[in-house]
């Protein structure tokens, strides 16, 4: 113990003022017990005076606020507002009736996957419902296995030390000296190892509440009344093919909310795009009653941090409504909404465009009127794809245009864009970036492309009255297919595809869409 104490002493004097390590202060921490030892020494750290430090000293066996997993006693939980617990209770019970749960069964929710906002999500829930664990139990599953490098570690410590809630969370809770000793290189951290104590590895610098972590798929979701999906698009037929298997003797028919935002293309028998709702009925078996989508505006870590937010909770009306007011939190209004299809397809193609957004934004040096003008084009394109999958699809307003708008504005597609246009990524590092995940735009554009250039899906050109593929009306797709998929071009072409003097005003394309019969069922696969 004595090692590891000097070594930590060691460690903050990198980060706190020399004077509060002198010799008599380092005589003084070997004389405590090992657990008041490390919390004097933070203390200090955080102390700004002498009366502070006289204050510790006075203070040093009271344990401050104290805490366990899922217990939210203050009235805010890492920056959640709480409302009052008997609305909380009541909100569950209305739920729990409705899958039929006797008293003694709690709900089981289970987060299937572990980005960062399946992460934030399950964090939400447990801040909320934590403390009632007699009624619902709440777990994420991730797979074992990934470590975390080195520099990583060292900017986990960072800010861990630079959050004196969570500094002391972890000691209280027996888990900062693992920190500490990765932080020297003395020890390999795992992602599922840190997600325990609230740290998602593509969100490292916004801490969660602790949480239940199981790594073991079967045990995670075998009883699961309600399921997450926070899998990206390209992971989620894989992963809930297996689930299947787990869910063969069931008798209860679990419902699954799905929060990925991709769009998957399969040519074969007819050209068609599958969305992940689409994958987990087809993998399961379980009706599309019981699976729903949720989309907003939803920045992960801004969310989480309790900026305000709004969403929508799509599918049909028997779970949308009471899972829209379940899910409700102050600073996060859900919404229900039966177009699942629209707020499917839109949540997909909105991480196309922000690849874009991304390239124009750092290409022009944040023009503010070439971003607007890559705004108008990019959204006329989303209207009338939209009116090809969907006969009468939910307008580009409200939450649908928000979250286009927030994702080309600062999501992680937008920031891939802005990256690969300044040269600080290349195409060859693939679309799984450290830090980030799954950049779930470069699948999107290669699946979309796919289905819409297809010659046999042809529509009427408009001016040239000619029968063409419905890939040639979307300037801005193809470009970027010749940037990310081909690699035909390099991220310039989408500033001269905005620039092209023949492309006709945004205004005519959506009029095209609203006034033509345009929508295949087929490839929806209807």
């Amino acid at each position: 113990m004595l090692n590891v104490l000097n070594s930590l002493q060691n460690t903050y004097s990198l980060i706190s003022p020399p004077p509060l390590f002198s010799p008599s202060f380092s005589c003084r921490i070997h004389t405590y017990t090992p657990i008041f030892a490390i919390e004097d020494l933070t203390r200090y750290k955080f102390a700004q005076n002498p009366i502070q430090i006289n204050q510790i000293h006075r203070g040093k066996k009271k344990m401050v606020g104290a805490e366990f997993e899922g217990s939210t006693n203050n009235a805010y939980a890492n920056g959640l507002l709480q409302t009052n617990n008997g609305c909380l209770e009541q909100k569950v019970d209305e739920l729990r009736n409705l899958l039929g749960k006797t008293d003694d069964d709690p709900l089981r929710i289970v987060s299937v996957g572990a980005g960062a906002w399946g992460s934030v999500f399950a964090a939400m829930l447990q801040d909320g419902y934590g403390h009632l664990r007699d009624k619902v139990q709440i777990r994420i599953w991730r797979r074992p296995g990934r470590s975390v490098d080195r520099s990583t570690a060292q900017h986990l410590f960072d800010v861990i030390n630079s959050r004196e809630d969570v500094l002391r969370r972890l000691i209280r809770r027996c888990a900062y000296l693992k920190y500490v000793e990765a932080r020297l290189g003395d020890r390999t951290l795992y992602a599922d190892e840190i997600l325990k104590d609230g740290f998602c590895l593509n969100m490292i610098d916004t801490p969660l509440s602790p949480l239940k972590v199981v790594t073991n798929l079967q045990e995670a979701v075998w009883d699961a009344d309600i399921v997450i999906n926070g899998l990206p698009s390209t992971e989620t037929n894989e992963v809930f093919e297996e689930i299947s298997k787990y869910w063969k003797e069931r008798i209860t028919v679990p419902v699954i909310i799905s929060l990925s935002k991709g769009i998957e293309a399969e040519l074969e028998p007819e050209p068609h795009i599958i969305t992940p709702t689409q994958m987990i009925s087809r993998s399961t078996g379980i009706s599309m009653e019981n699976i729903l989508y949720l989309g907003g505006p939803n920045i992960a870590s801004e969310i989480y941090n309790k900026e305000y937010a709004n969403a929508r909770i799509c599918g049909s009306e028997k779970w949308r409504k009471p899972l829209a007011k379940f899910l409700r939190q102050p600073h996060f209004i859900v919404w229900d909404n039966g177009d699942l299809v629209t707020h499917e397809v839109m949540g997909g193609l909105k991480n196309v465009y922000a690849i874009g957004a991304g390239m124009v934004a750092s290409l022009t040096k944040e023009s503010a009127t070439s971003k607007s003008v890559y705004f108008a084009h990019c959204t006329s394109e989303m209207i009338f794809i939209t009116h090809l999958l969907a006969k009468n699809p939910e307008k580009l307003a409200g939450p649908l245009l928000a979250d286009t708008y927030v994702t080309l504005l600062k999501g992680r597609n937008a920031w891939y864009g802005q990256k690969l246009a300044n040269g600080e990524l290349t195409l060859d590092m693939g679309d799984s970036i450290k830090g980030k995940g799954m950049i779930q735009g470069i699948s999107a554009v290669k699946a979309f492309y796919e289905l819409l250039s297809q010659s046999h899906l042809s529509i009427l050109h408009p001016e040239e009255k000619t029968p063409v593929a419905p890939v040639e009306l979307c300037p801005i797709l193809k470009t970027l297919h010749k940037i990310l998929i081909s690699r035909e071009v390099p991220t310039q072409a989408i500033l001269q595809a905005l620039r092209d003097e023949t492309m006709n005003d945004p205004r005519d394309r959506i009029e095209m869409a609203q006034t033509h019969a345009f929508y295949m069922p087929s490839l929806l696969g209807q």
